[in-house]
């Protein structure tokens, strides 16, 4: 199955597309899910989708990987509260299938963080240009606003942002997790775990996304909204 249409089959339906049987993929090709991350990005938005998805590829024998990625080329990148996380992997924006934008740094406007990438025009035609399933991590949310991407569709991101992200065009919807088919955003940093969870729910089945939460002793909080 092509992935383009693996991607539009898993929009109109949360069964296992790519069913993992006894912990086993039965597709041949994993999902491809990248992480973007940048200068100032929240430890907790990047850790949390990282955690979950890299559980579930364990647990499904490759089923989804995941990888971190810089808006640009590889690098060193020095999160909120000071962390820093060697990147290997630069843009490559034809290698996924899922593309996570976590956020950060949204009330410093001048300072690292989602304001300035989102003040990147480069990065944002890269990022408009991109053939995957779009994901953002509360503010993370408004980088995907800045390049045109929730004008006129359903999401949600931090609670201190909403406002902002009406302004730019969204129908904003007040759930912890809103999957508007090729769009899924997050409202609030812990938000990564249950979008996390939601998207191994959406293509890989609710049986494996139960059996990560119960390794991870975390129980999915909140509503995931869908088109």
């Amino acid at each position: 199955m092509e992935r383009r249409t693996f991607l539009r089959a898993s929009a109109l339906s949360v069964g296992a597309v790519g069913a993992v049987s006894g912990g086993t993929a039965s597709a041949a090709a994993p999902l491809r899910v990248r992480v973007v991350m940048f200068d100032g990005v929240e430890e907790q938005d990047f850790v949390a989708p990282l955690e979950v998805l890299g559980l579930a590829g364990r647990m499904s024998g490759g089923a989804v990987t995941t990888t971190l990625t810089t808006a640009g080329r590889p690098g060193t990148v020095t999160c909120t509260y000071g962390t820093e996380v060697e990147v290997a992997e630069g843009w490559a924006h034809n290698d996924a299938d899922v593309l996570v934008v976590p956020g950060g740094g949204y009330n410093d406007k001048t300072g690292p963080g989602v304001n300035r990438l989102a003040a990147d025009q480069g990065f944002l035609r890269r990022l408009a240009a991109v053939d995957a399933l779009r994901v953002g991590i509360c503010t993370g949310t408004m980088v995907l606003s800045a390049a045109g991407l929730t004008k006129g569709r359903n999401a949600t991101t931090h609670t201190g942002a909403k406002a902002d992200l009406a302004a730019q065009g969204a129908n904003v919807v007040n759930a912890r997790v809103v999957d508007d088919g090729d769009l899924i955003t997050g409202g609030g940093i812990t938000s990564g775990l249950d979008v996390a969870l939601w998207l191994v729910e959406r293509f890989l089945g609710a049986k494996l996304a139960q059996r990560v939460e119960t390794v991870l002793e975390y129980e999915r909080r909140g509503t995931v909204w869908r088109a």
